[in-house]
C-alpha cells in the first residue's frame, strides 16, 4: 500500500487532495506551529498528515514543491507532531523576494527553538530526509534528492515510543498557497550509528 493511504490527519485542512503519488495541501491563513520561546505566543493549528509507528530505526523521504509560496512565513516540509508541546519540523519559510529560511524547529516540553540558514528566494523545491534512531532524530535536506546535508540532530524527550510523522504546510500570516508533496518513501535508517568516539560507560 502506498504511504499516502496509510497517513492520517492531525488537524484536517479544508482544502487538500491525495493521490497515489502526489499530495497537495492548500494552507489556510493564520495557521502555524510555535510554542512560547521569544515570541511568547503559542500557535498550534497547522495541519499535518502523518504515519504512526513504533519502529525505532528508519528514514522517511519526501520532496516538497512550494512554488506557490509568496508571503512571509509561508512554509511546508517534514514534521513529527506528537502533541502540542512536543514536535519537530523541517521546512523552507518564505521571507521576501531576496531570500527565505531553510530551517528546523524542535519543540520539547512546550518550548520551541528555530535554527535557520538563508537560501535564495528562487529555490522552490526541497527534499527532506527524516531519520530516527530510538529517541534521537536527524533532519537532512537536498535539492536533488540524492545528496543530503544535515540540518539538525536532536533528542526528543517524548520521542521514545510510538510516534507520528509526515508532512505539514501552513501560512502564519494572512496568506494561502498550495504545497505539493511527492516521492514519499520509507527506507532503512540512512542515519548510521556514530563511528567515532565510543559512548561513555554508564
Amino acid at each position: 500500500m502506498e504511504l499516502s493511504k496509510q497517513m492520517k490527519w492531525t488537524r484536517e485542512p479544508a482544502r487538500y487532495s491525495i493521490s497515489e503519488d502526489r499530495i497537495e495541501i492548500t494552507t489556510a491563513p493564520h495557521t502555524d506551529l510555535w510554542q512560547r520561546t521569544y515570541y511568547h505566543f503559542r500557535n498550534d493549528n497547522a495541519p499535518a498528515l502523518q504515519l504512526e509507528t513504533d519502529e525505532k530505526f528508519f528514514s522517511f523521504i519526501v520532496k516538497t514543491d512550494f512554488s506557490g509560496s509568496s508571503h512571509r512565513f509561508d512554509q511546508c516540509g517534514v514534521v513529527m507532531y506528537l502533541d502540542s508541546e512536543n514536535w519537530l519540523k523541517g521546512s523552507v519559510e518564505y521571507e521576501n523576494e531576496s531570500f527565505q529560511h531553510l530551517g528546523s524547529v524542535a519543540t520539547n516540553h512546550g518550548y520551541s527553538d528555530w535554527a535557520t540558514t538563508a537560501i535564495p528566494a528562487d529555490v522552490k523545491v526541497m527534499w527532506y530526509r527524516f531519520s530516527r534512531r530510538e529517541d534521537d532524530y536527524c533532519i537532512e535536506c537536498s535539492q536533488d534528492g540524492e545528496n543530503f546535508t544535515q540540518m539538525r540532530i536532536c533528542h526528543m524527550w517524548e520521542g521514545a515510543g510510538t510516534i507520528r510523522f509526515g508532512i505539514y504546510a501552513c501560512s502564519p500570516e494572512d496568506s494561502s498557497f498550495t504545497a505539493v508533496f511527492t516521492d514519499l518513501q520509507m527506507t532503512e535508517c540512512a542515519w548510521k550509528a556514530h563511528d567515532g568516539q565510543k559512548p561513555d560507560e554508564e
